[in-house]
C-alpha cells in the first residue's frame, strides 16, 4: 500500500512538473509584431502571447533568432514548443507543423522609395539639362542665322540697315519670329541669297519645334516610367526586393517578376535604404509600421493590400497545446481583450 501511495505521489509531482515547465518560444524580429525595446521583448504578438500564457498558467522564455527559417526550423525540429511573430498560415507549413487559429488578418503590400514618388511635371521636363542644352544651341543658331541675314540684307532691307553693334538683337528677333510666326511680310528678304536663306530657316524651324516637343515628351515619359509604382503590373522591370522563402517571394515567383531576395528583414531594409532596391514587397502591417516610424524618410506604402493571408501561432506537429491555445484565443476575442490589444497597436479597424 505504501508503495502504491509513493508511486501516486511521484506521478502527481511529475505531472505538476510538466504542467509548470517553462515553454521555449521561438520568435524573430518583425516590428510591430515582435521586437525588443529597452531590452524587453514587445510587440503585438508578444503581448498576445503574454495574455494567452497568463490565462493558461504557463511559464515561457523567448528565444529570439536571426532568421525566419531558423524560427520555423526550431519548431519543426522540436527545439521550441511554439513560435510566434508574423507567421503566415500556409498549406506547405501545415504539412510539418500545426497552426493555431488565426491571430491576425494580413496581406502583402508594396513600399516605394520616396525619391520615386514624384509625379511627372512640365517644370521638371523644362529644367532638365538635356533640354536646357538644346535651348542654348537653338539660341546660338537663331542668333547666328539672324546675323547672316543682316550680312546679306543690310544694304537691301531697311530693317537690317543698322551698324553691327546695334544689329545683333533685331537680327536675332527677326530670326526668332521667322521660326515661330513665319516672319514679317514687310521685312521679306530682298536679295536672292537672303531669300534662299530665309526659306531654309523657315523649313528648318519645323524640325526645331518638333525637337523641342519631342524632348519634353521624352523627359516626361522617362519620369513616368521611373516614377511611382501603383499596381502589381508596375513591378516588371523595377528593382524589387523581398525576403527569401516568404509568401511574398512565392507570389513574385508565380507572377514571374524578377526580384532580389534577402535572408532577413534587416538586410532587406538596408538594401532599400541604400537604394540597391527601389520597391519592397512584403507583409503589409510590417511595411506600414516601418514607413510610419523609422523609415518615414525612406519609403511610402502604395496600392492596396493584396494576397490576403492570416498569421497564426505555430507548434510542433501533434502538439497537445494547440487546442488549449485555440480555446483561449476564442475567449480573448469574445471578451474584447483581443480588440483592445489590436487598437493599441494598429488603431481602429477599417
Amino acid at each position: 500500500m505504501r508503495t502504491f501511495v509513493t508511486l501516486f505521489i511521484l506521478l502527481l509531482a511529475w505531472a505538476q512538473t510538466l504542467t509548470a515547465q517553462t515553454l521555449s518560444v521561438a520568435t524573430v524580429t518583425r516590428p510591430p509584431f515582435s521586437f525588443t525595446e529597452n531590452g524587453r521583448d514587445t510587440g503585438f504578438s508578444i503581448e498576445l502571447l503574454g495574455e494567452l500564457t497568463d490565462r493558461l498558467g504557463w511559464e515561457y522564455e523567448v528565444n529570439r533568432v536571426d532568421a525566419f527559417s531558423d524560427m520555423l526550423g526550431q519548431v519543426q525540429g522540436g527545439e521550441a514548443d511554439l513560435a510566434i511573430a508574423n507567421i503566415s498560415i500556409t498549406a506547405a507549413r501545415e504539412i510539418d507543423m500545426d497552426f493555431s487559429q488565426p491571430i491576425f488578418e494580413s496581406g502583402l503590400q508594396m513600399m516605394v522609395h520616396v525619391d520615386d514618388l514624384q509625379s511627372p511635371s512640365l517644370l521638371k521636363a523644362v529644367l532638365s539639362w538635356d533640354l536646357l542644352a538644346a535651348i542654348g544651341i537653338a539660341f546660338v543658331l537663331l542668333a547666328g542665322g539672324g546675323m547672316l541675314m543682316w550680312t546679306f540684307e543690310r544694304r537691301a532691307q531697311p530693317y537690317f540697315d543698322r551698324p553691327l553693334k546695334e544689329a545683333w538683337f533685331p537680327s536675332f528677333w527677326w530670326a526668332l519670329n521667322l521660326v515661330v510666326n513665319g516672319g514679317f511680310e514687310e521685312r521679306v528678304p530682298r536679295t536672292p541669297i537672303g531669300r534662299m536663306f530665309g526659306v531654309v530657316l523657315v523649313v528648318s524651324s519645323l524640325f526645331v519645334v518638333s525637337v523641342f516637343v519631342a524632348k519634353i515628351t521624352a523627359v516626361m515619359t522617362v519620369d513616368a516610367i521611373t516614377g511611382s509604382v501603383n499596381s502589381i503590373n508596375d513591378l516588371y522591370g523595377k528593382r524589387v526586393g523581398t525576403i527569401k522563402g516568404s509568401t511574398a517571394a512565392g507570389f513574385l515567383d508565380r507572377r514571374e517578376i524578377e526580384y532580389r531576395d534577402y535572408n532577413g528583414l534587416t538586410d532587406l531594409i538596408d538594401a532599400f535604404e541604400t537604394g540597391n532596391i527601389r520597391v519592397v514587397v512584403f507583409d503589409a502591417p510590417i511595411l506600414s509600421y516601418y514607413a510610419t516610424h523609422e523609415g518615414a524618410r525612406f519609403g511610402r506604402t502604395v496600392g492596396s493590400v493584396f494576397l490576403k493571408e492570416n498569421y497564426g501561432i505555430i507548434f510542433p506537429e501533434g502538439s497537445p497545446r494547440v487546442e488549449e491555445v485555440n480555446r483561449t484565443l476564442l475567449a480573448l476575442r469574445e471578451d474584447g481583450t483581443y480588440d483592445a490589444m489590436y487598437r493599441r497597436w494598429f488603431g481602429a479597424r477599417d
